[in-house]
């Protein structure tokens, strides 16, 4: 495993993705989720109707997220924009069904996502998921710009975040990354923990601001994974968030070795 500063990756994330439809010709500006003015009842049926749906069928997935590409890309490598929409590529479809479910509820508000949500069906969610899982996910580039002050002083930006991912910090009870996420970023399909090797930056950063600050409305089953992250981003500063989401936006795996020539 390495970390990348090449193209070669989510919040944490958590990722959107869009619904069923044509693909669509415009791209929309993306919310920033918040917790939602509740205005109704959130729909906890959402997750209980996820959980009775069979597997998905990547095949089926791809025609039913053809408006996901407007925003997230073909692929669900972000071409639109990508400072605005995040990396969904990759990520396993019991995550991306399982957020796509959230947004439905009303379980995480999002202006954007949450219409997109409301027309798609538990199983349309998994054969989405399913088809994004087998998408490759691509990766950015991490900041090596040498901090200029603080404790940190003289290293790289993406240092300071590749150590708190391969290494945490055990004094002030701060878990490796890679525990849960892998040491490619790629994740962890029996909780789902989600794909955040190669994921822009900005998502991740944000996502990570989210869960110190710890408020959520998510529901008891969610929850507790959302408390595993508040705890772990709580005792983290502004720069070591920074720097760990700039470590994960280079994060990819190894490129295959190719056979010497004879």
């Amino acid at each position: 495993m390495r970390h990348a500063r090449a193209f070669g990756f989510a919040g944490l994330a958590v990722l959107a993705v869009a619904a069923a439809a044509a693909i669509a010709q415009t791209t929309v500006t993306p919310v920033p989720e918040a917790a939602p003015v509740q205005t109704a009842p959130l729909d906890a049926s959402v997750l209980t109707e996820l959980a009775k749906a069979k597997g998905g069928d990547a095949k089926a997935g791809a025609a039913k997220a053809g408006a996901c590409a407007a925003c997230h890309g073909l692929d669900g490598n972000s071409t639109a924009d990508p400072t605005l929409y995040p990396r969904i590529a990759g990520q396993s479809e019991r995550y991306i069904a399982t957020q796509l479910a959230l947004f439905k509820s009303g379980h995480r508000a999002n202006a954007i996502m949450q219409p997109f949500a409301a027309a798609l069906s538990a199983q349309d969610m998994r054969d989405i998921g399913a088809y994004y899982a087998t998408q490759k996910s691509g990766a950015g580039i991490a900041d090596d710009t040498v901090i200029a002050q603080g404790p940190n002083q003289g290293l790289k930006f993406y240092e300071v975040g590749q150590k708190l991912y391969r290494s945490g910090d055990p004094q002030r009870g701060v878990p490796a990354c890679m525990a849960c996420h892998g040491p490619t970023g790629a994740g962890n399909p029996g909780p789902a923990y989600p794909h955040v090797g190669g994921q822009q930056a900005w998502y991740s950063k944000r996502r990570l601001e989210e869960y110190r600050a710890g408020v959520t409305t998510l529901p008891a089953a969610e929850k507790a994974h959302f408390d595993i992250m508040a705890a772990v981003a709580k005792p983290l500063t502004d720069e070591e968030i920074q720097a760990l989401a700039s470590y994960m936006q280079g994060l990819h795996a190894r490129a295959p070795a190719t056979a010497k020539a004879r």
